[in-house]
Formats: C-alpha cells, sequence, structure tokens
C-alpha cells in the first residue's frame, strides 16, 4: 500500500519539501537525493516538457546555485491506488524575487513512496496573490 492514502496532501507537501531540502545540503550527491526520491525509470512531464532520471539531476544545478526558498501550499488531494492527484500552489522566493505557480500534478509512486511518473500543468499567478476562483 503506498504511503500516502492516509492524508495523501500531507504526503506530497512533505515528498516535495524534504526532496528541496535535501538539495541544499552542500555536501549531498545529486543523484542519492534524486534516487531517494524517485525510481530509476522516472519521468515527469511538466506543460509538456519531458524529464527523465538524468535530465532530473542537471535541474538540480540550478536550484543548488539559486537556493531557493519555498512553500507548498496543498489544495485538493486525492488518491486511487498508486495514483495521487492534487491541485497545489507552489511560492518560490529567490534572489529577491518571488514566483508563484498554481500547480496539477498527477503522479503514480512506488510501496516506498518514490516517484515513479508524474504529469504536471502549471499556470503562473500574481506572487503575493492567491488562486483566485480556482481555489
Amino acid at each position: 500500500m503506498p504511503p500516502f492514502t492516509a492524508d495523501p496532501a500531507r504526503f506530497l507537501t512533505g515528498f516535495l519539501s524534504s526532496f528541496t531540502a535535501d538539495l541544499l545540503v552542500d555536501d549531498a550527491d545529486p543523484a542519492e537525493v534524486v534516487d531517494r526520491y524517485h525510481t530509476p525509470d522516472v519521468v515527469q512531464v511538466a506543460d509538456g516538457h519531458r524529464m527523465d532520471r538524468e535530465r532530473l539531476i542537471a535541474h538540480t544545478r540550478p536550484v543548488r546555485r539559486n537556493r531557493p526558498e519555498g512553500r507548498v501550499e496543498v489544495h485538493d488531494a486525492a488518491v486511487d491506488g498508486d495514483l495521487l492527484t492534487a491541485r497545489y500552489t507552489l511560492r518560490v522566493e529567490q534572489r529577491g524575487r518571488r514566483l508563484a505557480l498554481d500547480v496539477y500534478f498527477f503522479g503514480r509512486f512506488t510501496p516506498d513512496g518514490r516517484l515513479r511518473r508524474a504529469h504536471m500543468l502549471t499556470r503562473s499567478l500574481p506572487a503575493d496573490g492567491d488562486a483566485g476562483e480556482a481555489r
């Protein structure tokens, strides 16, 4: 049974927050961090852009360099077997700039809590605003 069945919103918040926090530990090997949270055959598609394991590892470099601070606000979350679906707002601040994204997430996880597949659709929000009527 996947680890998110009891509280999918809490699981997703913890997953995203912990992954980012672990990436920001300077001496951690980015590949090891990615592998801790994702399967070797991971595929993520965000707004039509596909990332496999190697691209995900490469994507960690700017995260480490820019050292963003962020938070996730899960508005809706549901599960069906290994599928977790959610709508959340991601708020990020880096180098004095604020970003906010509304994210529609569809992800398949392994029983040990690693992400295998994800599809995400995003839209930019006013950085100081909220999702408005989307909530």
